[in-house]
């Protein structure tokens, strides 16, 4: 069974019921900014954003979860896994304000532009995608624990085994735009890798 979905979802809050939706996660190793695996580590407290022209995920499962702040805040997630991953395209930024004498930087993270990233076991903890995405033999509605396309839940992750979770052979999406808090990988080949600073605000999107 194919499905397709368009448009973007807000996640405000942990009761909210996924829909067919899922993580583009052009996420980058994004221990440069937010520390590895959201639910074995705190996060920080800036969310950054990444984009891509198109992701290709095999063995996809998504489930609600929450992560933990330093300063002890827990926010809200839907974690989105894939076994294996290539995008295309892919750029992160996250802006950080209000440092002494410099004033507000972005890092910026571009890669995949010729060759595809490619991933391993990634795992993206967001609250807010946008993106066109089919997917192939979707289950929605499966308790979390009980996946079997997936990677499973993250080990230390903050989610409930019997929590409503959604699952499928593979998803392609295109257009993605999404903010995350944390993402982690097994693997992570960035190919064409340039990161830089710039000043102000310059976001991928």
């Amino acid at each position: 069974m194919e499905s397709l979905a368009r448009g973007g979802t807000r996640w405000k809050r942990f009761a909210v019921v996924m829909v067919p939706s899922v993580a583009a996660t052009a996420a980058i190793g994004v221990a440069l900014s937010q520390g590895a695996l959201a639910a074995s580590f705190s996060v920080s407290g800036q969310k950054f954003k990444v984009a891509a022209d198109r992701l290709d995920g095999q063995g996809f499962v998504q489930y609600g979860a929450y992560d933990a702040q330093v300063g002890g805040k827990n926010v809200p997630v839907a974690v989105s896994a894939f076994k294996t991953a290539q995008i295309r395209n892919m750029c992160q930024s996250v802006v950080t304000p209000g440092i002494p004498l410099i004033g507000t930087v972005t890092l910026q993270l571009r890669a995949g532009n010729e060759e595809p990233v490619k991933a391993e076991n990634l795992y993206i903890d967001l609250d807010d995608l946008e993106a066109n995405a089919t997917f192939r033999n979707i289950n929605i509605g499966i308790a979390a624990g009980a996946s079997t396309k997936g990677p499973g839940i993250a080990k230390g992750d903050h989610a409930s085994p019997g929590s409503f979770a959604q699952e499928a052979d593979s998803a392609t999406l295109t257009d993605v735009k999404q903010t995350a808090w944390a993402t982690s990988a097994g693997t992570f080949k960035l190919s064409g890798l340039k990161m830089s600073l710039k000043s102000g605000v310059n976001e991928c999107y």
